[in-house]
């Protein structure tokens, strides 16, 4: 085991691009910013396909499913990290409201994330006769489109649609929705605003006249109200608001015959009032034209995407790793105004002198998206830090995101890079309280401190969805959350806690039984769950959406203990060989567990860690075959080419492939270094905020890792610095 060592030009085409298949859609997704633009490979269709055929799934899926959960993500416009994603509906209630199999749209929605919530605000223009129009809640308000007339880039959406034969083109600022609409029928020009619909269960809503072009009004969910201001670009000839507030309600909007001009829609949208919905709209839009702000939208992805250059590499390749990158920026979302008001965890409206953002999907992008959020976009990083400060100072706890408590491992490594403009103390005062108080953000914490791991329940008979503890994973995932926290310890020289929690982080041995060498169930008295199969996949018994399988190589903090767990290099490695060999059993269906080599599932983020492993019994090779394999497998998978072996999870999905394709890994989010593997692309150019530029250079044509040299010089271990990001300078990668 080696030591380690810490202007643009204008749209060449305008027009309809097709793009039915993968490599037409791609072509039509990136619609010209010049030959320079790296938006031509950025394609948001991608991860839109669905998975059916049972050799990529792992599984045969029940027919209720529509195949497995691949991608679930939106093709629609928005900027990174924005308040609005303005995106095509073809189904509700479903991940991102849009598959690329559907051949119908029932709206546009201006917001989106992809976990079957959000999808607020759905318009759709319409013209002559609507057969089964008023059908409930405006469902007989759709049309077919065909993907030979749709076109999608950074910024940017447009589709043609056929039943009411009106072009839609839409294109976004950070918290306003810009919709063109063609319309070639020149009778019967209406929009339809479908209130009573999202993704979220709908409470209220209300719609009415704010001018002789402008309307007005909210949609409440459970969860939210969001607000919304909007104009015209020609005054409305009457609006119908059909049953308001109620559930099968809806709203039409009619505009005169005649005209051929295209009608333009501009949204403004608020979590606050409407009177900062119109202001956000006053702002950000303006009396700007359609193409001066998709324009802008073009430069802003743009900006963010040039900071990571590659060369070499396939076409295919570029694509990916850019449509990876451009994914990895949507999540977390803008929710405050450019009044700087926002509604707070307690439902106040308050002023602050910082942007604030939702939480994380922090269970998901902790290991690997965050970490790529506060190298290339420290501003948003530190907003999003302080609105999880906010939460916490208003709540006791900072707060988390499904599992887990990582917030500790995303501020921490977030900290040792250099964001240090946020009350650090503060921060680390509420996650030692995270850490060391019941009740707030880690469930069953007192037994965890007490017995130093979570206790599972004996099940005779558990099922997929057997309801429990998931004690083995909290236990894992609570041990370097402890790591996490005790990092921001030693960073500010509390001594006392930071031995403590370096001394909590060892708990991850709590579960692992010598006996099968797997991370097991540990009953109340210290004994195993004794209906043990390793290869069942639970949702939360033992295990958070996973089997023993995929849970039995994590320890990002500590993986040399790991691997004396086992037994030494020896065991370990012949333990790993065979995650990748022994074959999934088809029998065992979980929705979101999906995408196998072997045992190791890609599908979901639980063993995303674990193809790095070999490193630590020195054979960087074997996990180098794996990450190609899986790189070349489970990205642009099924029939369109668009599909992903899971759920994209906020960009996690998205975030693994671009650190794995340039060749440096951030194992452990709450560290400040990066594996090195071997890129896919000849060379990686990175250009972080305030940094010089690193180049990471494979001059040779292997893919087995032989030696890593920086600036010159031999590199000692596999791991290389977050400081040469600052400090910049050449990594090269020495393959054979």
């Amino acid at each position: 085991m080696l030591k380690l060592k810490s202007g643009l030009l204008l749209l060449l085409a305008l027009g309809v691009l097709a793009c039915a298949s993968s490599a037409a859609s791609g072509q039509a997704s990136r619609a010209g910013w010049g030959p320079a633009s790296l938006l031509r490979y950025a394609n948001p269709l991608m991860g839109t396909g669905p998975l059916i055929d049972p050799k990529d799934i792992g599984y045969a899926a029940p027919q209720s499913w529509r195949g497995a959960w691949a991608g679930l993500v939106f093709p629609g416009s928005t900027l990174p990290n924005a308040l609005v994603q303005l995106s095509p509906i073809t189904e509700f209630s479903t991940g991102a409201g849009y598959d690329y199999a559907d051949s119908v749209i029932y709206g546009f929605a201006h917001t989106n994330k992809g976990h079957w919530n959000l999808c607020h605000l759905p318009i759709l223009p319409v013209s002559g006769e609507v057969p089964g129009a008023a059908e409930a809640a405006g469902a007989g308000y759709h049309s077919r489109f065909s993907h030979a007339t749709e076109s999608a880039s950074p910024g940017y959406y447009g589709v043609t649609l056929a039943d009411y034969q009106v072009d839609v083109k839409l294109t976004s600022t950070l918290r306003c929705g810009f919709h063109q609409y063609r319309y070639h029928r020149l009778a019967g020009r209406q929009i339809v605003f479908k209130l009573a619909k999202s993704n979220e269960r709908v409470t209220n809503w209300q719609l009415k006249k704010a001018g002789a072009a402008a309307v007005q009004g909210f949609q409440e969910t459970g969860q939210q109200t969001v607000y919304f201001y909007a104009t015209l670009s020609e005054a409305m000839q009457a609006l119908d608001v059909r049953g308001p507030g109620t559930k099968d309600g809806l709203a039409v909007l009619s505009l005169r015959d005649g005209s051929r001009k295209p009608v333009e829609l501009k949204v403004g949208l608020s979590f606050v009032s409407v009177e900062n919905a119109r202001q956000n709209l006053a702002q950000e839009v303006g009396s700007r034209s359609f193409e001066q702000v998709r324009r802008q939208a073009a430069n802003t992805w743009e900006a963010l995407l040039s900071k990571v250059e590659v060369a070499g590499g396939t076409a295919r390749q570029k694509e990916m790793f850019y449509s990876c990158l451009y994914r990895s920026f949507l999540w977390p979302a803008l929710r405050s105004d450019t009044n700087g008001e926002y509604r707070d965890v307690k439902g106040n409206v308050v002023k602050a002198g910082f942007n604030y953002y939702t939480i994380p999907s922090l269970w998901d992008t902790y290991r690997n998206k965050d970490v790529l959020m506060s190298m290339l976009a420290p501003r948003v990083t530190t907003d999003v830090i302080k609105s999880l400060q906010d939460i916490g100072d208003k709540t006791g706890f900072i707060p988390t995101f499904f599992h887990g408590d990582h917030a500790a491992s995303f501020i921490a490594g977030a900290y040792q890079r250099g964001l240090t403009d946020f009350d650090v103390r503060d921060v680390y005062r509420l996650l030692l309280r995270n850490a060391n108080e019941a009740g707030g953000t880690r469930p069953y914490l007192t037994e965890y401190l007490q017995k130093g791991y979570v206790p599972t329940t004996e099940v005779p008979a558990p099922e997929v969805e057997t309801q429990g503890s998931a004690g083995v994973s909290k236990t894992l995932e609570y041990a370097y959350d402890d790591y996490a926290v005790a990092q921001l310890a030693k960073a500010l020289k509390d001594t006392a806690n930071y031995r403590v929690l370096m001394a909590r982080s060892k708990n991850y041995r709590n579960v692992f039984d010598p006996g099968t060498k797997f991370m097991r169930g540990r009953l109340a008295d210290g004994t195993w769950v004794q209906h043990f199969n390793p290869q069942y996949p639970y949702y939360e018994y033992m295990y958070r959406e996973a089997n023993a399988w995929q849970v039995s190589f994590f320890a990002p903090h500590d993986m040399p203990g790991l691997v004396a767990l086992y037994g030494g290099a020896q065991p370990f490695e012949a333990k790993l060989d065979s995650l990748f060999t022994v074959p999934w059993n088809p029998v065992y269906i979980a929705r979101n567990v999906s995408g196998f080599i072997g045992q190791y599932c890609h599908g979901n983020q639980p063993d995303h860690e674990t193809p790095f492993s070999y490193y630590f019994v020195g054979k960087p090779e074997k996990s180098q075959r794996r990450l190609d394999e899986i790189m070349a497998k489970f990205y642009g998978m099924g029939p369109s080419g668009y599909g992903f072996s899971g759920m994209d999870d906020a960009g996690e999905m998205s975030a693994w492939y671009v650190f794995s394709a340039a060749g440096l890994y951030p194992l452990s989010a709450a560290d400040a270094h990066y594996l090195v593997t071997v890129p896919v692309f000849d060379e990686v150019r990175w250009q972080v905020d305030g940094g010089k530029a690193l180049t990471v250079k494979k001059p040779t044509a292997g893919r087995n890792l032989n030696a890593i040299k920086v600036n010159g010089a031999s590199n000692v271990g596999y791991f290389v610095p977050y400081a040469l990001f600052r400090s910049g300078g050449r990594i090269e990668v020495i393959t054979n």
